[in-house]
């Protein structure tokens, strides 16, 4: 009998504890868990930025999720987005993705799948993702892109390039292309 109490007792008293920690860990499960939902859901978006009283951006999108609620914030946008720049002069270049989500901290844009800009003066920049810098106006990449201009054929492509916003600074790695009727003026 002793023997029998020396083997049960033990098993008894694990299993004892086993079933009181049961609900404890659920508990430290439960806390250690982040809820990973938006605090915010908005659809049919239009935004606009503003600088000193003039309108630098109108982003439109189908629907923006806001995970501000984390640790590092950012904003979603699952369904895509379409911005319209404004420089000094008031004109217009446009930017255009299947997804994009906005870094709060950094203010750094990630858009991909078709992203699409087509510069004030009708160049277009096609690849498959792009980063904008917001602070310094700069966008990168270093996926397969091709920029070209429709109105005389002309073209640039291969992997990576970074550029201003305005297209008058633009570093590419390597690349080819095609110029045709280019004034000397614009080298």
């Amino acid at each position: 009998m002793k023997q029998a109490l020396r083997f049960f007792l033990p098993i008894v008293a694990v299993l004892a504890i086993l079933a009181s920690c049961d609900s404890d860990i659920k508990d430290v499960q439960r806390i250690n868990t982040v809820e990973f939902s938006p605090q915010v859901r908005a659809e049919n978006v239009n935004l606009k930025y503003t600088d000193s009283g003039k309108v630098k951006a109108i982003l439109v999108s189908p629907l923006m999720l806001d995970f501000n609620n984390l640790k590092y914030g950012f904003n979603e946008f699952p369904k895509g987005v379409h911005v319209t720049l404004v420089d000094e002069g008031g004109k217009n270049s446009y930017v255009e993705s299947d997804y994009a989500i906005n870094y709060a901290d950094t203010d750094l844009i990630d858009m991909q799948g078709n992203v699409k800009i087509t510069s004030s003066d009708g160049k277009v920049l096609e690849t498959e993702q792009l980063y904008y810098d917001q602070k310094n106006e700069w966008f990168y990449t270093e996926k397969y892109f091709k920029l070209y201009d429709p109105e005389n054929g002309s073209y640039l492509e291969g992997p990576g390039i970074d550029f201003s916003k305005d297209f008058k600074v633009v570093n590419t790695q390597r690349n080819r292309g095609e110029a045709n009727n280019v004034d000397s003026s614009d080298l």
